[in-house]
Protein backbone atom coordinates (compact mmCIF):
# COMPACT_ATOMS: atom_id res chain seq x y z
CA UNK A 1 0.00 0.00 0.00
CA UNK A 2 1.48 3.00 -0.96
CA UNK A 3 2.18 5.74 1.59
CA UNK A 4 0.15 9.07 2.15
CA UNK A 5 1.49 12.24 3.85
CA UNK A 6 -1.40 15.03 4.47
CA UNK A 7 -0.16 18.21 6.54
CA UNK A 8 -2.12 20.12 4.85
CA UNK A 9 -3.89 23.48 6.23
CA UNK A 10 -1.28 24.06 8.96
CA UNK A 11 1.25 27.05 10.01
CA UNK A 12 4.42 24.83 9.06
CA UNK A 13 7.39 26.91 7.68
CA UNK A 14 10.79 26.26 6.27
CA UNK A 15 11.98 23.94 3.65
CA UNK A 16 11.39 19.92 3.41
CA UNK A 17 13.63 17.88 4.90
CA UNK A 18 16.58 16.06 2.28
CA UNK A 19 15.35 13.27 4.20
CA UNK A 20 11.82 13.02 2.43
CA UNK A 21 13.70 11.85 -0.67
CA UNK A 22 14.05 8.45 0.61
CA UNK A 23 9.96 7.81 0.72
CA UNK A 24 10.45 5.33 -2.08
CA UNK A 25 6.88 4.43 -1.27
CA UNK A 26 5.32 7.64 -0.57
CA UNK A 27 2.42 7.87 -3.04
CA UNK A 28 0.38 11.30 -2.11
CA UNK A 29 1.81 14.47 -0.59
CA UNK A 30 -0.46 17.01 0.35
CA UNK A 31 1.11 20.39 1.43
CA UNK A 32 -2.00 22.51 0.77
CA UNK A 33 -2.09 26.23 2.39
CA UNK A 34 1.15 25.66 4.63
CA UNK A 35 4.62 28.51 4.76
CA UNK A 36 6.61 26.35 2.97
CA UNK A 37 9.61 27.98 1.12
CA UNK A 38 12.75 26.44 -1.23
CA UNK A 39 12.86 24.32 -4.17
CA UNK A 40 11.21 21.41 -2.93
CA UNK A 41 10.53 19.82 -6.24
CA UNK A 42 14.09 18.95 -6.87
CA UNK A 43 13.98 16.78 -3.35
CA UNK A 44 10.91 14.96 -4.83
CA UNK A 45 12.05 13.74 -8.58
CA UNK A 46 12.88 10.66 -7.00
CA UNK A 47 9.89 9.51 -5.91
CA UNK A 48 9.01 7.07 -8.44
CA UNK A 49 5.83 5.70 -6.94
CA UNK A 50 4.11 9.44 -6.26
CA UNK A 51 0.92 9.92 -7.73
CA UNK A 52 -0.31 12.63 -6.08
CA UNK A 53 1.53 15.95 -5.26
CA UNK A 54 -0.26 18.76 -3.45
CA UNK A 55 1.84 21.53 -2.56
CA UNK A 56 -0.42 24.39 -3.67
CA UNK A 57 -0.81 28.10 -1.66
CA UNK A 58 2.57 27.71 -0.02
CA UNK A 59 6.05 29.98 -1.01
CA UNK A 60 7.83 27.10 -3.19
CA UNK A 61 10.33 28.31 -5.74
CA UNK A 62 12.63 27.47 -8.25
CA UNK A 63 11.97 25.28 -11.67
CA UNK A 64 9.60 22.33 -11.81
CA UNK A 65 12.12 19.68 -12.71
CA UNK A 66 12.14 17.31 -16.12
CA UNK A 67 11.75 13.99 -14.22
CA UNK A 68 9.08 13.45 -12.29
CA UNK A 69 7.25 10.15 -11.50
CA UNK A 70 5.55 8.56 -14.36
CA UNK A 71 2.20 7.57 -12.23
CA UNK A 72 1.29 11.53 -11.28
CA UNK A 73 -2.39 11.66 -11.52
CA UNK A 74 -2.52 15.21 -10.08
CA UNK A 75 0.26 17.75 -9.53
CA UNK A 76 -1.57 20.96 -7.77
CA UNK A 77 1.37 23.40 -7.53
CA UNK A 78 -0.76 26.73 -7.89
CA UNK A 79 -0.01 30.00 -5.74
CA UNK A 80 3.44 30.10 -5.41
CA UNK A 81 6.97 30.96 -6.73
CA UNK A 82 7.84 28.93 -9.52
CA UNK A 83 9.49 29.81 -12.48
CA UNK A 84 10.96 29.23 -15.76
CA UNK A 85 9.32 27.16 -18.79
CA UNK A 86 6.72 24.17 -18.05
CA UNK A 87 8.65 20.89 -19.09
CA UNK A 88 7.28 19.32 -21.79
CA UNK A 89 7.64 15.77 -19.65
CA UNK A 90 4.34 17.05 -18.21
CA UNK A 91 2.56 16.90 -21.20
CA UNK A 92 3.40 13.12 -21.39
CA UNK A 93 2.12 11.79 -18.34
CA UNK A 94 -0.38 9.32 -19.19
CA UNK A 95 -2.48 8.96 -16.02
CA UNK A 96 -2.38 13.13 -15.21
CA UNK A 97 -5.96 14.04 -14.55
CA UNK A 98 -5.55 17.38 -12.60
CA UNK A 99 -2.48 19.94 -13.88
CA UNK A 100 -2.98 23.14 -11.30
CA UNK A 101 0.26 25.49 -12.43
CA UNK A 102 -1.76 28.90 -11.87
CA UNK A 103 -0.40 31.66 -9.62
CA UNK A 104 3.45 31.38 -10.32
CA UNK A 105 6.12 32.85 -12.37
CA UNK A 106 6.33 30.55 -15.28
CA UNK A 107 7.34 31.96 -18.35
CA UNK A 108 7.61 30.86 -21.94
CA UNK A 109 5.51 28.98 -24.58
CA UNK A 110 3.51 26.03 -24.44
CA UNK A 111 5.58 22.88 -24.59
CA UNK A 112 4.87 21.86 -28.58
CA UNK A 113 4.84 18.14 -28.62
CA UNK A 114 2.70 15.75 -29.05
CA UNK A 115 0.19 15.53 -25.50
CA UNK A 116 0.26 12.12 -24.48
CA UNK A 117 -2.16 12.55 -21.80
CA UNK A 118 -3.90 9.24 -22.09
CA UNK A 119 -6.73 9.74 -19.12
CA UNK A 120 -7.48 13.73 -20.09
CA UNK A 121 -8.59 11.94 -23.81
CA UNK A 122 -9.85 8.54 -22.56
CA UNK A 123 -13.04 8.20 -20.03
CA UNK A 124 -10.86 6.27 -17.84
CA UNK A 125 -12.29 6.28 -14.02
CA UNK A 126 -10.24 4.85 -11.01
CA UNK A 127 -12.05 4.94 -7.17
CA UNK A 128 -12.31 8.41 -5.57
CA UNK A 129 -9.42 9.21 -3.43
CA UNK A 130 -11.62 11.43 -0.89
CA UNK A 131 -9.35 14.47 -0.25
CA UNK A 132 -10.92 18.33 -0.26
CA UNK A 133 -9.43 20.50 -2.04
CA UNK A 134 -9.56 24.04 -3.31
CA UNK A 135 -9.58 25.04 -6.85
CA UNK A 136 -10.62 27.64 -9.16
CA UNK A 137 -13.10 26.72 -11.21
CA UNK A 138 -16.37 28.22 -12.80
CA UNK A 139 -15.50 31.68 -11.62
CA UNK A 140 -15.15 31.42 -7.74
CA UNK A 141 -13.22 29.41 -4.98
CA UNK A 142 -15.01 26.04 -4.24
CA UNK A 143 -13.63 23.63 -2.03
CA UNK A 144 -14.93 20.22 -3.28
CA UNK A 145 -13.85 16.55 -2.74
CA UNK A 146 -11.90 15.77 -5.90
CA UNK A 147 -13.03 13.12 -7.99
CA UNK A 148 -10.48 11.44 -10.16
CA UNK A 149 -13.19 11.07 -13.05
CA UNK A 150 -12.46 15.35 -12.87
CA UNK A 151 -9.95 16.50 -15.31
CA UNK A 152 -8.86 20.24 -14.86
CA UNK A 153 -5.96 22.11 -16.30
CA UNK A 154 -5.58 25.40 -14.97
CA UNK A 155 -2.15 27.88 -15.94
CA UNK A 156 -3.49 31.37 -15.19
CA UNK A 157 -1.70 34.22 -13.71
CA UNK A 158 1.49 33.46 -15.17
CA UNK A 159 3.70 34.50 -17.85
CA UNK A 160 3.03 32.17 -20.32
CA UNK A 161 3.43 33.53 -24.45
CA UNK A 162 3.08 32.27 -27.67
CA UNK A 163 0.54 30.82 -29.24
CA UNK A 164 -1.52 27.95 -27.72
CA UNK A 165 -0.69 24.75 -29.26
CA UNK A 166 -3.50 22.84 -30.81
CA UNK A 167 -2.67 19.36 -28.81
CA UNK A 168 -4.43 21.63 -25.91
CA UNK A 169 -7.68 21.35 -27.25
CA UNK A 170 -7.67 17.41 -28.49
CA UNK A 171 -8.30 16.52 -24.48
CA UNK A 172 -11.48 15.59 -25.14
CA UNK A 173 -12.49 14.74 -21.52
CA UNK A 174 -11.21 17.91 -19.91
CA UNK A 175 -13.68 19.65 -18.06
CA UNK A 176 -11.86 22.66 -16.46
CA UNK A 177 -9.61 24.88 -18.15
CA UNK A 178 -8.14 28.27 -17.25
CA UNK A 179 -5.45 30.12 -19.73
CA UNK A 180 -6.63 33.48 -17.97
CA UNK A 181 -3.87 36.01 -17.37
CA UNK A 182 -0.70 35.51 -19.36
CA UNK A 183 0.51 36.90 -22.51
CA UNK A 184 -1.07 33.85 -25.37
CA UNK A 185 -1.54 34.76 -28.61
CA UNK A 186 -3.35 33.31 -32.01
CA UNK A 187 -7.09 32.18 -32.63
CA UNK A 188 -8.95 29.22 -31.02
CA UNK A 189 -9.19 26.16 -33.25
CA UNK A 190 -11.87 24.99 -34.38
CA UNK A 191 -11.52 21.53 -32.13
CA UNK A 192 -12.50 22.93 -29.38
CA UNK A 193 -16.08 21.90 -30.23
CA UNK A 194 -14.91 18.29 -29.63
CA UNK A 195 -14.60 19.31 -25.90
CA UNK A 196 -17.91 18.13 -25.46
CA UNK A 197 -17.12 17.81 -21.70
CA UNK A 198 -16.11 21.38 -20.75
CA UNK A 199 -17.60 22.61 -18.00
CA UNK A 200 -15.80 25.94 -17.33
CA UNK A 201 -13.31 27.79 -19.79
CA UNK A 202 -11.71 30.86 -19.09
CA UNK A 203 -9.20 32.11 -21.40
CA UNK A 204 -9.90 36.19 -20.60
CA UNK A 205 -6.73 38.73 -20.75
CA UNK A 206 -4.26 37.59 -22.92
CA UNK A 207 -4.21 38.60 -26.73
CA UNK A 208 -6.19 35.35 -28.07
CA UNK A 209 -7.68 37.40 -31.79
CA UNK A 210 -9.43 36.10 -34.44
CA UNK A 211 -13.07 34.96 -35.22
CA UNK A 212 -14.74 32.63 -31.86
CA UNK A 213 -14.90 29.13 -33.60
CA UNK A 214 -18.61 28.09 -34.11
CA UNK A 215 -17.77 24.87 -33.22
CA UNK A 216 -17.77 26.56 -29.35
CA UNK A 217 -22.02 26.38 -29.78
CA UNK A 218 -21.99 22.44 -29.28
CA UNK A 219 -20.26 22.62 -26.16
CA UNK A 220 -23.80 21.68 -24.18
CA UNK A 221 -22.10 21.31 -20.70
CA UNK A 222 -20.20 24.94 -20.95
CA UNK A 223 -21.50 26.45 -17.36
CA UNK A 224 -18.64 29.40 -16.96
CA UNK A 225 -17.27 31.47 -20.05
CA UNK A 226 -14.87 33.98 -20.15
CA UNK A 227 -13.65 35.54 -23.53
CA UNK A 228 -13.50 39.11 -22.33
CA UNK A 229 -10.07 41.40 -22.74
CA UNK A 230 -8.71 40.05 -25.39
CA UNK A 231 -8.52 40.87 -29.26
CA UNK A 232 -11.50 38.52 -30.87
CA UNK A 233 -13.51 39.84 -33.31
CA UNK A 234 -16.63 39.31 -35.86
CA UNK A 235 -19.68 37.96 -35.02
CA UNK A 236 -20.40 35.77 -31.70
CA UNK A 237 -21.58 32.48 -32.82
CA UNK A 238 -25.69 32.03 -32.71
CA UNK A 239 -26.31 29.42 -30.38
CA UNK A 240 -28.19 28.95 -27.51
CA UNK A 241 -24.87 28.07 -24.94
CA UNK A 242 -23.04 31.18 -26.30
CA UNK A 243 -25.59 33.35 -25.76
CA UNK A 244 -26.71 32.21 -22.31
CA UNK A 245 -23.57 34.20 -20.93
CA UNK A 246 -23.34 37.26 -19.70
CA UNK A 247 -21.95 40.64 -21.40
CA UNK A 248 -19.28 40.45 -19.27
CA UNK A 249 -18.13 37.23 -20.96
CA UNK A 250 -16.88 39.12 -24.01
CA UNK A 251 -16.05 42.77 -22.68
CA UNK A 252 -12.84 44.46 -23.83
CA UNK A 253 -13.01 43.12 -27.33
CA UNK A 254 -13.67 46.03 -29.70
CA UNK A 255 -14.20 44.31 -32.33
CA UNK A 256 -16.55 41.63 -31.12
CA UNK A 257 -20.15 41.70 -31.78
CA UNK A 258 -23.57 39.78 -31.30
CA UNK A 259 -25.60 38.69 -28.80
CA UNK A 260 -25.05 38.92 -25.66
CA UNK A 261 -23.32 42.33 -26.74
CA UNK A 262 -24.65 45.45 -28.57
CA UNK A 263 -25.97 44.28 -31.94
CA UNK A 264 -23.63 44.50 -35.12
CA UNK A 265 -22.88 46.89 -38.14
CA UNK A 266 -22.06 46.42 -41.43
CA UNK A 267 -18.28 47.07 -40.15
CA UNK A 268 -18.28 45.10 -37.11
CA UNK A 269 -19.42 42.04 -38.38
CA UNK A 270 -16.33 42.33 -40.85
CA UNK A 271 -13.88 44.41 -39.54
CA UNK A 272 -11.68 43.65 -42.99
CA UNK A 273 -14.91 45.31 -44.86
CA UNK A 274 -14.52 47.88 -41.74
CA UNK A 275 -10.60 48.54 -42.97
CA UNK A 276 -11.36 48.60 -46.94
CA UNK A 277 -14.54 50.93 -46.02
CA UNK A 278 -11.81 53.25 -43.82
CA UNK A 279 -9.39 53.19 -47.12
CA UNK A 280 -12.28 54.19 -50.18
CA UNK A 281 -13.09 56.89 -46.92
CA UNK A 282 -9.66 58.25 -47.15
CA UNK A 283 -9.47 58.02 -50.64
CA UNK A 284 -12.66 60.35 -51.12
CA UNK A 285 -11.21 62.39 -48.72
CA UNK A 286 -8.15 63.30 -50.78
CA UNK A 287 -10.51 64.00 -54.03
CA UNK A 288 -12.85 66.23 -52.07
CA UNK A 289 -9.86 68.41 -51.14
CA UNK A 290 -8.36 68.14 -54.51
CA UNK A 291 -10.89 69.78 -56.25
CA UNK A 292 -11.95 72.06 -53.23
CA UNK A 293 -8.25 72.97 -53.78
CA UNK A 294 -9.15 73.65 -57.56
CA UNK A 295 -11.81 75.57 -57.21
CA UNK A 296 -10.44 78.14 -54.65
CA UNK A 297 -7.50 78.26 -57.24
CA UNK A 298 -9.83 78.99 -60.30
CA UNK A 299 -11.76 81.78 -57.82
CA UNK A 300 -8.31 83.48 -56.79
CA UNK A 301 -7.00 83.97 -60.16
CA UNK A 302 -10.59 84.77 -61.92
CA UNK A 303 -11.22 87.63 -59.21
CA UNK A 304 -7.23 88.42 -59.32
CA UNK A 305 -7.18 89.54 -63.06
CA UNK A 306 -10.81 90.85 -63.76
CA UNK A 307 -10.83 92.28 -60.08
CA UNK A 308 -7.62 93.98 -61.57
CA UNK A 309 -8.94 95.59 -64.98
CA UNK A 310 -11.77 96.90 -62.80
CA UNK A 311 -9.79 98.84 -59.94
CA UNK A 312 -7.31 99.84 -62.46
CA UNK A 313 -8.26 101.63 -65.35
CA UNK A 314 -4.99 102.36 -67.42
CA UNK A 315 -4.70 97.90 -67.04
CA UNK A 316 -8.21 97.97 -68.08
CA UNK A 317 -7.60 99.93 -71.39
CA UNK A 318 -4.34 98.42 -72.46
CA UNK A 319 -6.83 94.96 -72.17
CA UNK A 320 -9.45 96.19 -74.33
CA UNK A 321 -6.70 97.56 -76.88
CA UNK A 322 -5.09 94.33 -76.57
CA UNK A 323 -8.20 92.18 -77.33
CA UNK A 324 -9.08 94.93 -80.05
CA UNK A 325 -5.85 94.06 -81.88
CA UNK A 326 -6.32 90.35 -81.13
CA UNK A 327 -9.67 90.41 -83.51
CA UNK A 328 -8.37 92.64 -86.32
CA UNK A 329 -5.03 90.48 -86.66
CA UNK A 330 -7.55 87.32 -86.60
CA UNK A 331 -10.40 88.92 -88.95
CA UNK A 332 -7.44 90.26 -91.53
CA UNK A 333 -5.61 87.33 -91.37
CA UNK A 334 -9.14 85.28 -92.11
CA UNK A 335 -9.81 87.17 -95.38
CA UNK A 336 -6.24 87.00 -96.67
CA UNK A 337 -7.01 83.71 -96.21
CA UNK A 338 -10.00 83.49 -97.66
CA UNK A 339 -9.36 85.35 -100.91
CA UNK A 340 -6.06 82.65 -101.76
CA UNK A 341 -8.74 80.03 -101.49
CA UNK A 342 -11.45 81.95 -103.75
CA UNK A 343 -9.20 82.95 -106.52
CA UNK A 344 -7.67 79.22 -106.43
Amino acid sequence: MALTVDLSYNSFSGSIPDSWKNLRELGLLNLWSNRLSGEVLGHLSDLKQLQHIILGENEFSGNIPVEMSQHLEMVILGGNHFEGPIPAQLFNLSSLLHLDLAHNKLSGSMPKCVYNLTDMVTNHFTPSLGITIELFTKGQDYKYRLRPERRTIDLSANSLSGEVTSELFRLVQVQTLNLSHNNFIGTIPKTIGGMKNLESLDLSNNNFSGEIPQSMSSLHFLGYLNLSYNKFDGKIPIGTQLQSFNASSYIGNHYLCGAPLNNCTIEEENPKNSKLSTKNEDDDSIKESLYLGMGVGFAVGFWGICGSLFLIRKWRHAYFWFIDGVGDKLYVTLIVKLNSFLQK
